[in-house]
């Protein structure tokens, strides 16, 4: 009897254990994640949400984990291997959401739409374009299956970054250098369209300005780039948005995999 009670004490106090560890993971990535993790979103339903995702992962994971707990008691290190495996998952996902800001800051800035600003309370501003680009981005992916595919790469992260193990530094640099390198370059894509009719407008501006130097071309210009602006991104966020969700899905499809 006291043979099967301390076994069972040791495989409850070993399931205990790996729990913690996989919610560590999960909660240092969540305060990032895309969509769940937003500042908009009460810190409750995130705590909530973090649980969640532990209590889907942790039996695919356990079998994994219990042979690291079982060799040795829980130390200090594991704690800080899982938060950062959690935050670099957090960070490499994030950079998808940046890159829908960066394309919207230079769309707005392109088209003197850079002053209309469309954050909430509690965000950081934003101009309207990155606002409604960041917004229907993150209703898309949330669409076709998000939670899913983020509960794929936490379960995914133990093969590249296994509990109680620091990342190594050389595997994280060009990892996350090529992941912030994409994310910019989709920026810039993304951004293209905005970037080729200011060229193009101030292209004219400037042939019409020469051409007639008594003309107030700001007072033509200025409401011309504003409206064209508006329209151009009713006619291309459909396209942008799909280009950035199989970008994105891309990511998540194989998240370890340099670009």
């Amino acid at each position: 009897m006291n043979d099967a009670l301390q076994n069972l004490a040791e495989l409850v106090r070993t399931d205990f254990v790996t729990a913690v560890l996989v919610f560590l993971r999960v909660g240092a990535a969540m305060a990032l994640l895309p969509a769940f993790g937003e500042r908009s979103v009460p810190q409750r339903i995130r705590l909530s949400l973090a649980l969640a995702f532990s209590i889907v992962i942790f039996p695919a994971v356990s079998d994994r984990l219990a042979p690291v707990v079982s060799a040795q008691d829980p130390q200090p290190v594991f704690l800080a291997t899982e938060v950062i495996a959690g935050l670099v998952i957090g960070i490499v996902l994030r950079l998808f959401i940046l890159a829908l800001q960066m394309a919207g800051s230079i769309a707005a800035q392109s088209t003197s739409l850079s002053q209309i600003f469309g954050g909430a309370a509690g965000v950081e501003p934003q101009p309207a374009i990155g606002h409604i680009m960041v917004v229907a981005g993150l209703a898309l992916a949330v669409i076709t299956g998000l939670h899913v595919r983020i509960a794929e790469v936490f379960i995914l992260s133990y093969d590249m970054m296994p509990a109680g193990v620091f990342p190594g530094p050389g595997m994280l640099s060009e990892w996350g250098i090529g992941r912030i390198a994409k994310a910019f370059s989709l920026a810039f894509s993304l951004a293209a369209p905005f970037i080729v009719a200011s060229l193009i407008y101030n292209v004219t501006l400037g042939v019409i300005n020469r051409a007639m130097p008594q003309l107030m071309v700001a007072f033509i210009g200025a409401p011309a780039i504003t409206a064209g602006g508006l329209i151009l991104l009713f006619l291309v966020l459909p396209s942008l948005l799909s280009v950035w969700s199989a970008a994105f899905s891309e990511l998540l499809a194989n998240p370890f995999r340099g670009p």
